[in-house]
C-alpha cells in the first residue's frame, strides 16, 4: 500500500489499482489520476479538509465514488451524497477497510464550536487522526500520519501524542500552516517522540509517498 502526501492535510492511499483520498481540501492542489478512486474520506467539516471543487473533479472522474464523513461533514455538503460514519464503525470500499475513531476536533477556542471529528485507520496499516488526538485503543498503530501544525496544535501536545501512539512509522501532515523553519523545527520534534517507542520518522513533501 502506498500513501501519498499531498499539501496540508490531504493523502492519497493506492493498493493495486484502487485509490482512497483523504481530506482534499482548501491548501491542497488539485488531483489528477483520478480514474481508480473507489473512495474519499473527510474527516471532518472544515474546508481545510474539503472542498466542492476536490468533490466535484473527483466524481467527475470517477462518478459515484462514495464519500465518508460524520454527521458535521453530510451537513456542511449537503449538495453531496455522505455516508455518515462514527467512531467504532468499520467500512469496506473497495480493497479498503476504513476503522473509525476519536469524534471530537481539538478545541481551537472557547469562542469557536467544536465539531465532530473522526480519526481513520485504513487496511489495519496506516492510521489519521484528522484534527484531534485520538489516539485508536487497542491498535498497534504500524504508520501515524501526525499533524504538524494548527491553530488548535501545540507542538508539546503533539509530541505526547506520539509518545502515546508509538507508531513503527510516522511522518508529518497538517502542515501548511507552518513555515519551512516551523516544520523543520516540528518535524525534528516529532521524530525525537517516534524514536522513543522504536519507531522511525519520514520526511514527506508535497508529492512524496510512503509505502507501508
Amino acid at each position: 500500500m502506498r500513501v501519498t502526501k499531498f499539501e496540508h492535510a490531504a493523502l492519497r492511499i493506492d493498493e493495486g489499482n484502487e485509490t482512497l483520498l483523504i481530506d482534499p481540501g482548501s491548501f491542497t492542489t488539485p488531483h489528477d489520476d483520478l480514474g481508480g478512486v473507489v473512495g474519499v474520506v473527510l474527516t471532518h467539516e472544515h474546508p481545510d479538509h474539503w472542498t466542492p471543487e476536490h468533490l466535484d473533479r473527483i466524481l467527475r472522474a470517477a462518478p459515484g465514488t462514495p464519500i465518508f464523513g460524520p454527521a458535521g461533514v453530510a451537513s456542511a455538503a449537503s449538495g453531496y451524497e455522505i455516508t455518515v460514519v462514527a467512531p467504532g464503525d468499520t467500512v469496506e470500499v473497495g480493497g479498503f477497510t476504513l476503522r473509525f475513531f476519536g469524534g471530537t476536533h481539538e478545541i481551537i477556542h472557547s469562542s469557536i464550536p467544536t465539531i465532530e471529528n473522526v480519526g481513520v485507520l485504513v487496511n489495519e496499516k496506516l492510521y489519521y487522526p484528522g484534527d484531534s488526538y485520538a489516539v485508536p485503543e487497542g491498535v498497534a498503530v504500524d504508520t501515524l500520519a501526525a499533524p504538524l501544525g494548527a491553530p488548535w496544535l501545540k507542538v508539546g501536545d503533539a509530541i505526547d501524542y506520539v509518545l502515546a501512539v508509538a507508531p513503527r512509522r510516522a511522518f508529518g501532515t497538517h502542515d501548511m500552516t507552518l513555515s519551512v523553519a516551523g516544520k523543520t523545527m516540528h518535524r525534528q520534534r516529532l521524530q525525537w517522540a517516534t524514536e522513543q517507542g522504536g519507531g522511525e520518522f519520514f520526511v514527506l513533501e508535497p508529492g512524496d509517498a510512503l509505502d507501508v
